[in-house]
C-alpha cells in the first residue's frame, strides 16, 4: 500500500453521454480523469432499498457521521498497530490488509459483501449495521490494547524494581538479614539510599538530624554509580523525624521488610509477567491485524452507500450511474478535481452561481449552508461539487 495515495469516488449519470450507457459514461470519466492524473477503476455500487426523500436526507447526514467515525477508528487501530511494532512502518504496512488482500488491490475489486450486507436490506438496516460493528471492533481493539498496556507497565516497573539504582530498586538480593536490627523493643534500622556526592555530608551529619540516632551506626550495605545504601540505627520514638529529615536533606529512606524467599517470589513475579506480556503482545496484534481489515471493510461499505444514497439525492431516479474510483495522489487530485469540474459544472444546473474557478458566489452562501445541511456538500465544504464526488485516504 502506498502511504502517498489518495482516493476519489465519483458517481456520474450515465446520462452525460448521448447513448446513456454505463459502459460509455465511464469511458468518459476515465477519459475526463486522465492516465496522467490518476487510474480510473470501475466500482461496482448494488442498487439498494429506496425509502423516501425524507429518509434519503436523514441517511445521507448518518452516513456522513458515520464516514467520519470510520475513518477515526481505521486510523486508531493504525496507531495501535504502530505501537505494538515498535514504529517500525515497513512491519505495520505489511499487517494493512483487507480481507488479505492489499488495501489498493481491494479497493481497485470492491465487490459489496452481498453475504454480510444483503441488498434487499433497508438503507437503515445497513447503516444500523455498519454501525454497531464498527462500535464493536473500536472497543474490542481499545480493550485489548489496555490490556496489554496495563501488563506491560507491571512488567516494566516489575524490571526497574529488579535493575534500577539504589534509590529504587528492590533491596530483596541486596541486603543481608543479619545487617538488620529486628528483635529490638527500642531500636529500628532505617536503610538510607545516599546520593554518591553527599555521602562525606552524610556521615558528618546522620548523627545529629534527628534525636536518638545511635552513634557510628552508620553501615555501608551497597553502592552503584548514583547512590549509596547505609543502615542507621535509631530509636523508635525518633524514627518518623529521623526519615523525616533524611528527605529534607535529599537521602532517600527506603522501606523493607525482610520475608524468606522473596527473591525467589520476585523472580518469579517477572518470568510470570514476561510470559503474560508476550502472550498478550500476540493476541493485540492479532486482533489489531483483523481489527484494521475489518474496520476498512465497513469503511468501503460505508463509502460505498454513501455514493448510493447522495447519487439518488443529486440524480433522481430510477437509478442510472457509474461510479469510479480514482487512484492517485493528493497532488494528482487537485488536477483530476479541475478537470472534473470542467466537464461536469453543467450538472449542477443553474441552482446556484459560480465564479471563474467554480467556487460558490458569495451571493449564494445560503444556498451552500443548506447543502452542508443536508449532507450534500461533501469532504469540503466551502466547495460544492456538481457531482457527487469523495476523497479519502486510507492510512
Amino acid at each position: 500500500m502506498s502511504k502517498n495515495a489518495k482516493y476519489l469516488l465519483v458517481s456520474l449519470p450515465t446520462s452525460i453521454t448521448s447513448s446513456g450507457s454505463a459502459d460509455d459514461a465511464f469511458a468518459a470519466l476515465r477519459s475526463t480523469v486522465t492516465n496522467d492524473n490518476g487510474t480510473t477503476y470501475p466500482f461496482a455500487i448494488p442498487t439498494f432499498r429506496i425509502g423516501t426523500l425524507d429518509a434519503l436526507v436523514q441517511q445521507a447526514d448518518d452516513l456522513a457521521k458515520l464516514d467520519s467515525v470510520c475513518e477515526g477508528v481505521v486510523s486508531k487501530v493504525g496507531d495501535s498497530l504502530r505501537t505494538l511494532l515498535d514504529g517500525d512502518e515497513e512491519k505495520v504496512q505489511q499487517q494493512k490488509t483487507i480481507n488479505d488482500k492489499p488495501v489498493d488491490q481491494y479497493l481497485r475489486t470492491f465487490q459489496w459483501n452481498r453475504v454480510k450486507y444483503r441488498e434487499e436490506k433497508s438503507i437503515a438496516d445497513l447503516l444500523d449495521s455498519l454501525q454497531k460493528e464498527i462500535t464493536s471492533i473500536d472497543n474490542d481493539v481499545k480493550a485489548k490494547l489496555n490490556q496489554y498496556n496495563q501488563v506491560k507497565s507491571n512488567l516494566n516497573a516489575s524490571q526497574r524494581r529488579q535493575t534500577g539504582n539504589l534509590s529504587t530498586r528492590s533491596l530483596t538480593s541486596v541486603i543481608n538479614p543479619s545487617s538488620l536490627i529486628t528483635d529490638s523493643q527500642y531500636l529500628d534500622t532505617h536503610l538510607i539510599a545516599v546520593p554518591n556526592q553527599l555521602v562525606k555530608e552524610f556521615y558528618k551529619s546522620y548523627e545529629t538530624v534527628s534525636q536518638m540516632v545511635v552513634p557510628r551506626s552508620a553501615t555501608e550495605l551497597a553502592s552503584d554509580s548514583e547512590f549509596t545504601l547505609f543502615s542507621v540505627a535509631v530509636f523508635k520514638k525518633y524514627s518518623a523525624e529521623f526519615v523525616h529529615k533524611c528527605r529534607e536533606k535529599r537521602w532517600t529512606p527506603r522501606d523493607f521488610k525482610y520475608k524468606a524467599g522473596s527473591k525467589e517470589e520476585e523472580a518469579r513475579e517477572v518470568d510470570n509477567l514476561s510470559k503474560d506480556e508476550r502472550k498478550l503482545w500476540g493476541e493485540a496484534l492479532r486482533l489489531s491485524r483483523t481489527g484494521y481489515s475489518e474496520s476498512a471493510m465497513i469503511w468501503v461499505h460505508v463509502l460505498a452507500l454513501r455514493v448510493f444514497v447522495e447519487t439518488i439525492l443529486r440524480y433522481g431516479l430510477p437509478p442510472k450511474f457509474v461510479c469510479g474510483l480514482v487512484q492517485t495522489t493528493p497532488k494528482l487530485a487537485k488536477k483530476a478535481k479541475a478537470n472534473l469540474d470542467k466537464d461536469y459544472s453543467y450538472l449542477g444546473g443553474n441552482a446556484f452561481g459560480r465564479d471563474s474557478k467554480g467556487r460558490i458566489k458569495k451571493d449564494d452562501q445560503s444556498f451552500s449552508n443548506e447543502m452542508q445541511t443536508a449532507g450534500h456538500l461533501g469532504d469540503n465544504a466551502a466547495e460544492y461539487s456538481a457531482y457527487v464526488y469523495y476523497e479519502f485516504e486510507i492510512l
